[in-house]
């Protein structure tokens, strides 16, 4: 199961990397990074998850003196609420320059764009 996670992150962070490379639509580009972003955080969950082991929460089923062996670390799970919360604001700041961009040039390919390319 941690393996089809893995597998599938790391696809997704290819197609994600290469539609970054290869668009020339901001908006195409936003929505790659978007896809990598995604991807990232599947491998992270993915890397934290352990065959056989239960949630991280104590009560009588998993008593203190067995919670080393039985119950999985948190804090991959922790990073990866804290980058989806990341990700959304970086995509919500990243379209709001893609408006931004349509707003003054009427226009969203990047590559029309050469005011600050020298």
């Amino acid at each position: 199961m941690d393996w089809i996670a893995m597998g599938t992150g790391f696809t997704l962070i290819l197609m994600g990397l290469y539609g970054a490379l290869t668009n020339r639509n901001i908006l195409r580009i936003i929505v790659s990074f978007t896809v990598a972003d995604t991807g990232v955080n599947l491998v992270l969950v993915a890397v934290g998850y352990m065959h056989g082991r239960t949630a991280p929460i104590l009560d009588e089923a998993v008593s203190a003196a067995q919670a080393v062996t039985r119950i999985i670390d948190p804090v991959p799970q922790a990073l990866v609420l804290t980058a989806i919360v990341i990700g959304l604001g970086v995509t919500a700041l990243m379209l709001t320059y893609a408006y931004k961009l349509y707003e003054v040039k009427g226009i969203l390919d990047i590559s029309k764009c050469k005011d600050l390319k020298w």
